[in-house]
């Protein structure tokens, strides 16, 4: 094997994708701890998880790293680490009285979770890779994760004491991943 596999951007096991598998790993350590009810241990998880996001990213276009497959894998490591995760962990630890709020909740973090991936599908339909524009047009998905973790932080310090008001903002943070909102990447 060649000295520079880490650097050779047909390799799938390159930098950037191994960072991108990092996020990965958090995302899913991330949700056995939810499991476990180990809110701040998945959180810091998924900190860890946007760090590395970051990290692939400016690797990939530091070293020309940049590939179809890595737009992709990154991609997957978004919809677990920043869709799926931080709904599962705000849907967990949300106190539910009744049956109806159970399903009512369920279906609204379904929905959040369909956004979520719907606007991953359509971003990479339109990005090519090792390309960066100068603004998102909708909330991406990590900021999405950002505004469920709020959520949990004013839920969990009885700032926001009602469910269904956690579940209509959940909805208006799904609209915003698809909506044409202008948010300027960083």
């Amino acid at each position: 094997m060649r000295q520079d596999f880490l650097f050779d951007k047909h390799y799938p096991y390159n930098l950037a994708n191994l960072i991108t598998f990092g996020n990965i790993a958090c995302g899913i350590l991330a949700l056995y701890f939810i499991g476990k009810h180990e809110f701040f241990v998945a959180i810091v998880l998924a900190w860890i998880a946007g760090a590395l996001d970051i990290a692939d990213g400016k690797v990939a276009r530091k070293y020309g790293l940049s590939t179809e497959f890595g737009v992709q894998l990154d991609s997957f490591a978004d919809f677990l680490s920043f869709v799926v995760m931080p709904s599962f962990l705000l849907f967990y630890a949300l106190q539910k009285r009744s049956v109806l709020q159970e399903i009512v909740l369920g279906v609204i973090f379904i929905y959040y979770i369909i956004s979520g991936l719907r606007r991953l599908v359509v971003f990479n339909l339109k990005a090519d890779a090792g390309s960066v524009e100068k603004y998102f047009e909708g909330v991406p998905t990590p900021l999405g994760a950002i505004l469920l973790w709020v959520l949990y932080l004013l839920y969990s310090y009885g700032l926001i004491t009602s469910t269904w008001v956690i579940g209509v903002l959940v909805l208006l943070i799904a609209w915003s991943l698809n909506s044409t909102l202008k948010i300027p990447h960083p």
